[in-house]
């Protein structure tokens, strides 16, 4: 395969926006690092800091807050367009996907766009009036710009088939191309002296982790709820709720925990990252995420790579993936499902569960470890030009 020479446009670089950037970033890494030429397009402000701390070439187009125009992208994209192979646009609803269209109208070079679950119907329930308005201008601006796309990329074959039941009319090319991360640091024991070092009271105990945001869509209410229905009965087990409360709603979550009984059995650690987050999934004997909604779920794949079952419900989209793995248990995301994820973890010898781990490395390390992915990219690219 020769090398590629490949523009990714992306509404915003700037590194609070987390995970599709995060995977924009690192898989552009390993494609470099594999002789590929990867730049990126934002419709950031040039000025803008994080733009000159971006570890690879960019383009700052503009400003970030234009949602729905930005002259900037079309006219660099008529203008340098044929100096790529592929142009890829990431994500819907902003002008980065619409306008990705309208500047490679009529030049040869082809464009793919990834949706990253943006057309998950679960958000047309969750915000029905966003809803209405995106109905009205869907057909004008995102459909052309699925339509005329050389592929859509998908993460996972749930992400494609819910995707279908979202909006009409609805007609692309699909592609499923799983994404990846960067495989977790070596020093597993360092990782581990450094979460505990943080949190010595938990040393000893059995902990089940919940690392993501704290927000409603990743049922935390939901777990708690099934936390104190087995806790009683499994007095050396402690529940880890790790991520950042973009909703303020940690103190609500804390009042039901005391309310429950359990308070004293929650450990809430806010955000937390290098070697004491890899320390989590270290120390911990699984991972749970009872979301309603998760296109991909970088953490589950995180957990994967530490050898950490993981416990998820079947509204994570890649729950297919993970029960094909043999990497975890999978439910419904409602109280019966969640409290089910818990027993049945229960009730798994240790050797079971030494299992799932162990299957949940080996998935990893088959499907979404970052050079992989970024080499089944550009394979997919290369075969569509």
């Amino acid at each position: 395969m020769k090398p590629l020479k490949i523009l990714n446009i992306i509404n915003t670089v700037h590194p609070e926006t987390g995970g599709v950037l995060e995977w924009v970033l690192q898989y552009g890494l390993a494609a470099q690092a594999a002789g590929h030429d990867i730049h990126m397009a934002s419709m950031d402000d040039p000025a803008a800091e994080f733009v000159a701390q971006f570890p690879l070439p960019i383009h700052a187009l503009g400003s970030q807050a234009k949602m729905f125009w930005s002259s900037g992208l079309i006219n660099f994209l008529k203008a340098h367009a044929a100096e790529y192979d592929a142009v890829i646009a990431h994500g819907l609803w902003r002008f980065s996907s619409y306008g990705t269209r309208l500047g490679l109208k009529g030049q040869k070079t082809p464009y793919f766009l990834y949706t990253h679950g943006m057309l998950d119907p679960w958000f047309n329930k969750a915000y029905p009036l966003k809803t209405v308005f995106k109905k009205l201008y869907y057909p004008f601006t995102e459909y052309p710009a699925l339509r005329d796309a050389r592929g859509v990329i998908f993460t996972c074959q749930e992400e494609q088939r819910l995707a279908a039941t979202s909006f009409a009319p609805y007609k692309v090319n699909p592609m499923v191309l799983p994404l990846g991360i960067v495989s977790p640091p070596s020093n597993v024991d360092g990782q581990r002296d450094a979460f505990f070092a943080q949190y010595p009271e938990l040393n000893g105990k059995r902990l089940l982790l919940f690392i993501s945001r704290i927000h409603p869509k990743k049922g935390c209410d939901l777990l708690l709820d099934a936390f104190a229905k087995v806790a009683d009965s499994n007095p050396e087990l402690h529940l880890v709720m790790a991520g950042p409360d973009q909703t303020g709603w940690v103190v609500k979550l804390q009042e039901q925990a005391q309310a429950l009984g359990i308070a004293d059995r929650v450990t809430w650690t806010g955000m937390i990252t290098g070697d004491v987050k890899w320390g989590a999934f270290r120390a911990a004997e699984a991972f749970v995420l009872p979301s309603h909604q998760e296109n991909f779920g970088f953490v589950v794949v995180e957990a994967m790579a530490c050898g950490t079952p993981v416990l998820i419900s079947d509204k994570v989209n890649i729950h297919t993936e993970v029960t094909q793995a043999g990497a975890g248990l999978v439910e419904t995301d409602d109280a019966d499902g969640t409290l089910r994820l818990l027993t049945r973890w229960l009730a798994l010898n240790g050797e079971e569960r030494q299992t799932l781990g162990q299957n949940g490395l080996e998935g990893f390390q088959h499907r979404f470890e970052i050079s992989q992915a970024a080499q089944n990219l550009m394979h997919a690219i290369t075969a569509s030009l």
